[in-house]
């Protein structure tokens, strides 16, 4: 195989992974017929089919499936590889991409990222936010962030946060005038914001404990939403109660937006953790980020 045809077998992986044209030219920054010209270039040289195209989707052939196998970890090696090429430079550079939680960004990621980023100028870093469980060795991300350390085998999980306690708050025009909840069963006969999970596609039961007791309570309303600042949102313009993280609403609640209900149900979760592909190798920009964001004060995070 030609030099020149390395460019063929990367965009071959990236289109067996996603098993889309279209998709596979947005990560190669190329156009859906670049690609598929490339893809039919490439079975015509082999002197073989790779792929199988419907009008909906795309899938690799046993042939494509024997040479996604073959080819994904080399040229994953190759890439590693050249990366750590750049230990050698005076200066760090180079593009990190996370995949995180909008609040894990806002409140775990970026106040500790932007110093380095003025550190280091050629450190370039991507923040992609994602409320589901991303393959960041298959979505091509460097690192993601998930509550909790509890990851796969072959990655190594850094705590970059405090643990996370949960509120339940509804703003004072809404509250008015009904009764407020005693126990997280009350929740049912009012409005709540809800948040809809990408990963199974369901709504989120809002978790509670108290003591030893332990429940979660599926909660309706009239608005949905997979982004916790626009709960927020919907809260403080009285459009039911909300189930979100404490630090974001210690403000409002401090200015009287927003009114504190069920205090003795509130959980707490384990804080923030890093995520990476455990390697022998590391690129000095993702080295320096991960010390940047490990976690160096108390687990638990103050209390209400």
């Amino acid at each position: 195989m030609a030099k020149e045809n390395l460019n063929d077998l990367q965009a071959f992986v990236v289109v067996a992974r996603e098993r889309s044209f279209t998709r596979a030219a947005a990560q190669l920054g190329v156009s859906r017929s670049g690609v598929s010209h490339a893809m039919l270039a490439l079975e015509a040289r082999l002197g073989v089919r790779l792929l199988t195209r419907t009008t909906r989707s795309v899938s690799t052939t046993e042939a494509g499936a024997r040479l996604l196998g073959a080819v994904a970890p080399r040229l994953q090696e190759i890439e590693d590889e050249l990366g750590s090429l750049s230990a050698m430079r005076d200066r760090p550079a180079g593009t990190v991409r996370i995949t995180a939680h909008d609040h894990a960004i806002t409140t775990a990621l970026w106040p500790r990222l932007l110093p380095l980023l003025r550190q280091y100028p050629d450190i370039q870093i991507e923040f992609s936010v994602d409320y589901g469980f991303t393959d960041i060795a298959s979505q091509r991300f460097d690192a993601g962030v998930r509550v909790g350390d509890r990851v796969d085998k072959d990655m190594v999980a850094v705590r970059i946060a405090p643990d996370m306690r949960m509120a339940v708050v509804g703003s004072p025009g809404y509250i008015e005038g009904k009764s407020i909840p005693k126990t997280p069963q009350d929740l049912t006969a009012h409005r709540c914001v809800n948040l809809r999970l990408p990963t199974r596609g369901n709504l989120y039961a809002w978790d509670f404990e108290k003591g030893k007791k332990s429940v979660n309570v599926k909660v309706e309303g009239q608005t949905v939403f997979n982004n916790t600042p626009l709960m927020l949102r919907a809260a403080v313009d009285g459009m039911g109660f909300a189930y979100v993280p404490l630090d974001l609403v210690r403000p409002h609640i401090a200015e009287g937006t927003l009114v504190a209900v069920l205090r003795d149900w509130w959980p707490s979760f384990p804080g923030y953790h890093l995520y990476y592909a455990s390697r022998r190798q590391m690129a000095p920009a993702l080295a320096l980020v991960i010390e940047a964001l490990r976690y160096r004060g108390p687990t638990e995070s103050a209390r209400f």
